[in-house]
Parts: structure tokens; sequence; C-alpha cells
């Protein structure tokens, strides 16, 4: 019931209106509104008038111009960035070391053998392209079925247009005898013959890779053979043919308090096979480093056993090493650093912590639980990196338009690695995927940074070690404490030092805040990085109280207005549309009486004419059905005119006792 009488109420008010036309009501608004200039334009002469009007019109368009700008940047979440340099106990950072080498070449021989025999004699056709030079006739014949599944080629750039692509293996039916077309071509092409790779799909489309020095084009082509021979070996057996913790690891000192290989985790990486985590914090907390110096950082001597390397897999000598938060996966490939044998390396230590601002300032993620890309290093328990974003994309591509997964990257379940046998052209998908701008701009898009990152700033030294005056004392100790053997098992070739300290305990934190705030401190936002939350973010207290005074200094500055005057205008255009739909609801009640007029095109009948024929018998319509046909109607007699003498005033005499006037 209060609902309808609050329903009727607004529709008399919207039948009564403000009670104003356009004119009167602008009229109204200028003599009281509060903003300066308004009330000069009605107020002053024709000429002042005219010119408080420009400069009122003048004004105000700045206030919409500059009211543009400020939300415009407003809305652009512009960030700045502050620096800040603190000092607290650090928790010393995760340190990864690896092997250059992935597998003891004693142990992988067995399956590299064939693939070793093929380069070898590809090297001879290569360096020796004469008759005559060639290895011995004896040897077992070779295996080209596995060469002919990615086979090494030369190629002749003598006509640009036109490339010549020679298999070093073919031969040149024109030549006598074991001369190859390869040797021909080598001999006179000169500088103009390039070694390249050659990958086919199931098609027959072929791709041609090649490099400036056949050096590289051996590595590339050996790492791709190799690739499909191991990724058929299981992982346990993967590890075991790695170098071990016990043998690699042969002195640990951190600080002042001693450590050995058993303080390490061991996890498998493909680049570089068994690699060891100190402080990883996975299963204990992480430690604390108490003062700055190399003494009280850690140190490692190594064992990197180079004489068992794989000689063409392995071009380069040394320990692969890299410092990294806590639980989190070491991508050394990227942000690794190697250590040189027969030195001693000192690594210097500075943090740089990055705090970030969340959406909508940046597109970073907190955990990557926003992120498209499913995070195939999980299965390790280690945080989100946008290291681990672009190989997992990279991998899910792989297997989604190869049919399986490269031998570097983690599997999910159900999938196998490639391999020649099983995957006859996964080698030419994989180059036709990694040299793809298209599906590299998709992981890029698809991948976010994180919020907060911490990085390590690394001063490297070193020298060597040990020096000519104490090596032979050094060596005689660890090789003893490792073999138990009183002969020297080590030489400067296997021998690595390493010193990872902290160079200061200063860290410096790099953070983001809103540009449009009173206060420029990231504790002013109410969201948290990362976290989307547009409503809060948009209406976020710091941003709105900037936004809100800026807005008012600029109309106050302009206009000398204030919040009340924005509610008189306000005030004006309510009024405004009340006027309006009072004209459209008589304009609508006007169009309906022309219509009506329209009808009935007589004039309609007066006071006086509707009063006669209701008092007349003679305008009273009767019903012709209720006489007889045959019967007419005599005519009626002329109307009298009607007897107005009781509206005349009589004697007293005239009138009765019961009259009116007494």
């Amino acid at each position: 019931m209060n609902l309808k009488k609050y329903f009727i109420r607004a529709l008399h008010r919207l039948q009564k209106g403000p009670g104003y036309t356009y004119k009167e009501l602008l009229v109204w608004y200028c003599d009281n509104t509060n903003t300066h200039g308004p009330k000069r334009i009605i107020k002053e002469g024709p000429k002042k008038k005219f010119i408080w009007f420009f400069l009122t019109l003048l004004f105000a368009s700045l206030v919409f111009w500059q009211w543009g700008i400020l939300i415009n940047t407003y809305l652009s979440y512009n960030v700045t960035s502050s620096l800040s340099i603190g000092f607290k106990t650090m928790k010393f950072p995760a340190v990864t070391v690896c092997n250059a080498n992935p597998f003891k070449y004693s142990e992988v021989k067995h399956l590299l053998k064939e693939l070793d025999r093929l380069i070898e004699a590809a090297l001879e056709r290569i360096l020796q392209p004469t008759p005559g030079n060639g290895s011995d006739s004896s040897s077992p014949p070779l295996d080209l079925g596995l060469w002919h599944q990615i086979p090494l080629v030369l190629i002749d750039e003598h006509d640009k247009d036109n490339p010549v692509i020679l298999d070093i293996f073919e031969s040149n039916p024109a030549a006598g005898g074991n001369e190859t077309a390869v040797g021909n071509q080598t001999a006179a092409g000169g500088n103009e013959t390039t070694a390249g790779n050659q990958t086919c799909s199931h098609q027959g489309n072929c791709t041609y890779r090649n490099f400036t020095s056949a050096a590289q084009a051996v590595t590339e082509w050996y790492i791709l053979q190799s690739t499909s021979i191991l990724s058929r070996v299981p992982l346990q057996e993967r590890i075991r043919m790695g170098y071990q913790a016990e043998d690699m690891i042969l002195a640990c000192l951190y600080g002042a308090e001693p450590c050995n290989y058993k303080n390490f985790t061991q996890i498998y990486h493909p680049d570089h096979g068994n690699c060891y985590i100190f402080n990883w914090g996975m299963d204990e907390e992480a430690l604390n480093s108490s003062n700055p110096g190399a003494e009280f950082g850690l140190k490692l001597i190594l064992d990197i056993s180079q004489q068992d390397y794989i000689p063409y897999l392995s071009s380069a000598a040394g320990a692969r090493l890299m410092l990294h938060q806590q639980k989190s996966f070491p991508f050394l490939k990227d942000q690794g650093i190697y250590a040189m044998a027969g030195t001693e390396t000192s690594i210097g230590v500075l943090v740089d912590e990055l705090e970030r601002m969340g959406y909508p300032y940046s597109d970073c993620t907190m955990n990557g639980s926003d992120v498209p890309v499913k995070n195939l290093y999980s299965q390790y328990n280690t945080s989100y990196s946008i290291q681990a974003c672009l190989r997992s994309c990279f991998q899910n591509h792989m297997m989604e338009i190869c049919g399986c997964g490269h031998y570097m990257f983690p599997l999910p379940e159900g999938v196998n690695y490639c391999n020649n046998e099983d995957n006859p052209g996964w080698a030419y998908c994989y180059s036709s995927l990694r040299s793809s701008i298209r599906h590299r701009q998709i992981c890029i898009d698809s991948c976010k940074e994180t919020c907060n990152d911490t990085q390590y700033k690394m001063t490297i030294s070193m020298a060597d070690w040990p020096s000519e005056a104490s090596e032979d004392w050094i060596f005689h100790i660890l090789s003893y404490e490792r073999d138990m053997s009183t002969n020297v098992t080590l030489d400067r070739n296997g021998i690595i030092k390493l010193n990872i300290y902290f160079q200061e305990y200063n860290y410096r934190t790099i953070s983001e805040s809103a540009a449009t705030t009173v206060s420029a401190s990231p504790s002013a936002s109410l969201q948290a990085p990362g976290e989307r939350r547009p409503w809060l973010t948009l209406l976020s207290f710091p941003q709105i109280v900037w936004l809100l005074s800026s807005l008012g200094g600029q109309f106050g500055f302009w206009m000398g207005g204030s919040v009340l005057c924005l509610i008189e205008f306000g005030e004006i255009i309510i009024d405004s549309l009340w006027i309006t739909v009072i004209n459209i609801i008589g304009w609508c009640k006007g169009l309906k009486q022309k219509r009506a007029q329209a009808r009935y095109p007589d004039a309609p009948p007066t006071v006086s004419e509707l009063v006669e024929a209701h008092t007349n018998l003679g305008f009273q319509h009767e019903d012709a059905g209720a006489l007889p046909r045959d019967e007419a109607l005599p005519p009626e007699p002329g109307t009298p005119p009607p007897n107005y003498d009781s509206l005349r005033v009589q004697p007293l005499d005239i009138l009765g006792p019961d009259s009116d006037a007494e």
C-alpha cells in the first residue's frame, strides 16, 4: 500500500513538474549558483555580459580538458619505481652445481658407438677429401640407416639462387674409385661450401640449416642424434650413467660448519645430467648467513673428471653452477655460469629484491595460478617462474604438433620422448617449431613475470689453484680421501675450487607503486600483487584521493567551484529533465486531441446547448423501433425560450412565508 502511495505521489510530481521553462530555470540557476561567473552574466550590462559569458565558457572548457587528462592518467595505471637499501639477516641462496658433461663416456659409449663411428667417418671425408686418405676399408660397415634419418650435408652456395646440397656419404657416379662428390666439391668449393643439417618430414618436405663452421654443424648434428638415442633410456639408467655426488663433491664447508655430499639434493637435468643443489629448502629450513665475506660463505672442491667427457657432445669443460631462490628450479642453460678447471673461483653475491604491482598496473602473477599454460615443472614441487612457463609452453606445442615431447623438457604422464624410430619426422617438426615466430609469440603472450622476485648479482674472480708448489700434497690428500689410494688419481684438469659468499650485507629492494597516489608507498594499495580485483583496484583509497583532489583543484582554480556547485549543476539537470518530460506529456496530449478533432470535424457543443438538450424533450432521442413503421411523427413545434423568471428579483410581498427572505 505504501508503495502504491509512493508511485501516486511520484506521478503527481511528474505531472506538476518543476514549474519553470528552460529560460526561467537557467536564469534561476545563474542567479543562485555558488560558481563564479554565471551570476555576472545575468547582472551585468550587454558588453560585460558578453565578456563574462566568453570567460565562463572558456574556463569551463579548460576544466573539462584538464579533467579528461587527469582521468586518462588515472586509467593508464602508471607506476613509479623506488629503490631502498636495507640491512638484515639474509637467507643464503640455493647453489646448484653440475658437470658441463652430462654423462661419463665410459658408461654411454656402448649406446653412442655407431654414432661416433659415423661422425668420425664424416669428419674424415670433410677434412681429407682426396682419394686414399679415408679410413681403413677393413673396418665394419657404417650404419647409414642412422645417418639418413638426420644426415649431415654440405651446401654449395656458388649460385646463391640455386644452392647445391651434397650428402657427405653420397658417391659421385662420375668419379672413379672411392672418390666422392663431397671430395670434389670441397676441393673446388673453397669458402663457398658450408656444412649443415637436413631434416625431413613424413611428406618428404626437407629443410636445411647451414652453419658458418663445420664444428657448429657437427655439434648440432651430434646433439640431435644423441637426443634420439638417450630419450629411449630409462631415467634411473641415465642417473646411473651420470656423475655421482660422492665422486664429484670432494670437500664442502659452510661458514665454520663442515658439510659433505649428503647435504646436497640430487636432481636430473637433461642438459647436464646429475646436478646437486645445496640449501634448496625442500626438506629443511633454508640456511641464514650470519656475516658477509668469504669466511662465512660456502666453499667447495669439485672433481669434473674431464678425461671421461663425451668428445662430440661436450666441447666445454668445467662446472656449471647457478645461484637461485629456494624451491625454484635451476635453469642453468639460461642463468648459469661456468667455473674453469684448475682454478679457484670466488663469487661475491649482492641481493636485489623486486616487487611489482599486480593487475591492472602490470601483468604479473604471484604463483602462476592465473597463467593458462600448464606448468610441467610442478612435478619437482618448485615455484613458478617465467622460464618454466616458456619451456612448458614449448613442450605443450611440441606434443600437440609433433605427437611427442622433446628430451630436454619434462613430460606429462602418457607421453613419450621423441626418437628417430617411433617418430621419424620429429627433428623436422622440432626445427620448424623452434624457428616459428608465431608459436614463440604465443608463449610470450601467455606467460607472465612473477610479481616478487629475488635476483643475485655476482662478482666473479679467478686464480690458479692449486699452485705449483702445493699441488703435489693437495692432490695426494684429495686422492686418498676419495679413492683410499696413495697414488695421485686427480690432476689440474679436473679440480675446481669454489668460494660463494655475500659480498655485502646490504640488500636492495626495487618496488613499484602507483604513480597516481598521494603517498607513493607500496603498502598504500589495497590490492595484493597479482590479485585481480578490478573494483578494489579502481576504487582503492589512495588513487581515489589523488583523482578527487586533482579534479577539485582544477575546478576550484578555473571556476571557483566546489562539490556543492556540482550538486547544484546536477539539480538543474534533473529539473531540465522534468521540464522535458512534462513537455513530452503535453505534446502527447495535444496530439491526442488533434486526432479526436480530426475524427469529429464539427465544433463541440457549448454548455448552454448541452443544458438545453438535457431539459428540452424535443432534443431527446427516441427509439424509432418503439413506433409503428407506417406512423409518422407529427411536426414538432418550435421550442419556446426557457423561463428564467426564477432568477429575477421579486417584491417582498410576493414571497411567501416560507421564503428564504425570512
